[in-house]
Order: structure tokens, then sequence, then C-alpha cells
């Protein structure tokens, strides 16, 4: 196998996918490590394939546990903020928005915006899931 070619087949497959969801780092790691498992396993042709599978699995949203969501389903209904863009899972929420920390899981903390309730990833402040 030639090393060289390996190497640069995952330098594409990171660039094209980190261009495109730069604001994502777990996508991107997703796709750097599907494209040095794919050159691994199949060369330059599965270093594409693999970088490409791994983008799309890192920007997956794994969904809060059950307990988190009726943890925030049973939260008093706090002022609600308004914000012009629409929510959307996988995206950041605006810097302005204050978030409630859930003592039980650090892992997530939770919002109302535009009258709904929002959990939220606290340290990279991205939207996990839209309670209707």
């Amino acid at each position: 196998m030639n090393t060289k070619l390996i190497l640069a087949s995952a330098f594409v497959t990171l660039a094209l996918g980190g261009s495109a969801l730069a604001d994502d780092s777990t996508a991107v790691t997703g796709a750097a490590g599907g494209a040095i498992t794919g050159a691994i396993v199949g060369g330059p042709v599965g270093a594409a394939v693999g970088g490409a599978v791994g983008l799309v699995a890192g920007a997956a949203i794994d969904p809060p546990p059950e307990r988190i969501v009726t943890y925030v389903q049973q939260q008093p209904l706090q002022n609600s903020v308004v914000v012009a863009q629409p929510l959307v899972v996988g995206k950041p929420i605006p810097q302005e928005v204050v978030l409630v920390p859930i003592a039980e899981d650090p892992r997530y903390s939770y919002t109302v915006v535009n009258e709904q309730r929002v959990i939220v990833d606290p340290q990279t402040r991205t939207v996990v899931q839209v309670i209707q």
C-alpha cells in the first residue's frame, strides 16, 4: 500500500468534510476517525468512504435519556426567550439564551425558547432535543 496516497485521501476527506461542517467538531472528528479506519481497512478508496460515513455518524446527536426529558417536562415553565432563528437539533443556541443546569446530569442543561422547552449540551450550547 502506498502510505502517501492513503494520507492524501484522508486529508482530502477531512478538508471537504471540515469545510462543510467547520462549526461541528463532532462531525469533523467522526470524519477523521472514519477516514483513518477506512484507509487501514480498504486503502485510498476506504479512506474516502470511511471519511464520509464517519462524517455522517459524527454529526448525529444522541437523544438525552428519558429521565432527563421527564425532568425538563416537570419543571415549572420559566419565562420564554424569543429567538428569531429556528431551533434545530445539532445547532448551537444563541449566547444570549440563559441555560439552567440539570444537577442530576451535568451533561445537559435546559431552557425555554419560543414557548418550547429545549435540552442543550452546556459545553457546546448545542441543541440536543426540542420538546413539543
